[in-house]
């Protein structure tokens, strides 16, 4: 993989426009829309079908399983497929994957409005995350091939990455009024113009980048090793709630996920070291000397536990307001603004403490935030007034944006400028495989730990201490980093 192969945190923004040089080159907005579109596509899937849960389940006769599979299924092949897309970019050309990925979403898309069972829907789910998998980062790629000017590049990346906060915290609004106006499978439908549209302008705008000679194969092993990883260990998860966590299949379906990891694992160990002495043979997935980088390996893991943490309280909190207080998917959607919302002022807020004291310290704070945010939740009941849960809502939702910001900074500090890519790369799988493991472990919780409100009680300490842990990791990696030769930890602008 190159510097091309992966989507940066969609909080890239923040960074990406904050003090712009006063004379800016135009911008042309037509290939920033196309590819912007694409991109608001795959992070709007996210969160618009949260609120969709409960209908489709009354309209299928869904388990809790099966509804965790379709939420949850998405992000783990996004995640499986992610680090394998900018190397097929880089082979057939990347305007031709973006297309390609479009055009797998929305078929996918229409499968999943059809679908007539949980199984059809869940596959059909399965294969938007695969679409989104080719289609982010050939955009990314495409971004830095369509504006070749520094700032203007700089721009374009940071208005890309914005759109994707927009279309976060947009989804569960969106989400309740399709389907209040509609059905669950609106929340579909919805994506066939915005990719029609996306097609058109791509086609007109965006030039076609060449491909790169590149020595060695892809990867076929390490890809089917790590996507069976994780659909074990996350299959697991999902079906302990009805199974039970110690029935041979959930065992089984862990150890299996498991094993495959370690292979995952081995597989790129060997690869890499022979891809240094026959450059033309297979090329790893994953280079594992990224992670002789310890501050890399740190803000990996701290975006993990942010993304389990977070998305997975998120789904149960969804479910919490849907059946627990009986809202309406139109009125849960806004209830959960106040939460996805506060990345607009997290944002620019954390651009401007990375720069000022380096990533790890507002990394730190913002995780103390929010790990204390997530304790709020345990006021909540079947009665609680809703003013009692903004707290809990507003700063989760503040911590998890800053965080972003900050550890998409540090990534990009501690990689090697040749492999700033992979490491974008490896950060967004580690955030997508968080979510994957908290929507599956939280799910199940709710539907097995004396009910919805019982099992939000629990999810949300296994939250706070999955942030007060990334939060004690980013203070002991910052001292580290800031008493290492040449100060790591320095501020960006100042390097």
């Amino acid at each position: 993989m190159t510097s091309t192969d992966a989507s940066p945190s969609p909080a890239l923004a923040a960074g990406a426009v904050a003090g712009p040089p006063a004379d800016r080159p135009s911008l042309s907005l037509p290939p920033l829309i196309a590819l912007s579109l694409g991109y608001f596509l795959v992070m709007l899937d996210v969160t618009v079908v949260n609120v969709a849960v409960p209908s489709i389940q009354d309209s299928l006769g869904a388990g809790a399983s099966d509804l965790q599979w379709i939420v949850d299924g998405y992000s783990t092949f996004f995640a499986g497929l992610l680090l394998v897309g900018g190397g097929l970019g880089d082979r057939f050309g990347h305007r031709k994957l973006f297309l390609f990925g479009l055009g797998g979403f929305a078929a996918a898309s229409v499968g999943c409005a059809l679908a007539p069972s949980t199984g059809i829907l869940t596959g059909a789910r399965l294969a938007q995350g695969a679409g989104a998998a080719l289609l982010v980062p050939a955009s990314f790629a495409l971004l830095q091939a369509t504006y070749p000017d520094r700032a203007q590049r700089a721009r374009a990346v940071g208005y890309w990455g914005l759109v994707s906060a927009v279309a976060f915290g947009a989804g569960p609004a969106v989400g309740g009024l399709l389907v209040a106006g509609f059905d669950w499978r609106a929340v579909f439908w919805v994506n066939l113009p915005v990719a029609a549209v996306a097609v058109l302008l791509t086609l007109r705008h965006v030039p076609a980048s060449g491909r790169k000679d590149r020595p060695g194969r892809t990867d076929p092993a390490g890809l089917l090793l790590g996507v069976l990883g994780l659909l074990g260990v996350a299959g697991a998860l999902n079906e302990a709630g009805s199974a039970g966590w110690t029935s041979p299949q959930v065992l089984t379906m862990f150890a299996g996920g498991v094993v495959c990891l370690a292979a995952f694992v081995a597989v790129e160990r060997r690869l890499e070291k022979n891809a240094a002495v026959r450059p033309e043979g297979r090329r790893p997935l994953l280079p594992m000397s990224l992670f002789r980088e310890a501050r890399l390996t740190v803000t990996n893991l701290i975006g993990l536990l942010l993304s389990f943490g977070y998305y997975g309280l998120l789904f149960v909190a969804t479910l919490y307001f849907q059946q627990e207080r009986e809202l309406s998917a139109m009125s849960t959607g806004f209830a959960l603004l106040p939460s996805v919302c506060m990345g607009f002022v997290a944002a620019p807020l954390s651009s401007r403490l990375t720069v000022r004291s380096g990533p790890y310290m507002p990394m730190a704070g913002a995780l103390l935030l929010g790990s204390v945010g997530f304790l709020g939740w345990l006021a909540a009941g079947p009665d609680t007034p809703y003013a009692v849960l903004l707290f809990a809502l507003m700063a989760t939702g503040l911590a998890t944006p800053v965080t972003v910001v900050a550890a998409t900074v540090a990534v990009m500090e501690a990689s090697p400028a040749e492999k700033a890519g992979t490491a974008s790369a490896v950060f967004n799988v580690s955030r997508q495989v968080g979510n994957t493991m908290g929507v599956a472990l939280f799910g199940t919780l709710a539907g097995t730990t004396n009910g919805i409100t019982g099992g939000l009680h629990v999810s949300a300490v296994i939250a706070a201490v999955a942030f007060l842990s990334a939060s004690v990791l980013a203070v002991v990696t910052g001292r580290h980093a800031a008493a290492a030769p040449g100060g790591a930890a320095a501020p960006a602008q100042a390097r």
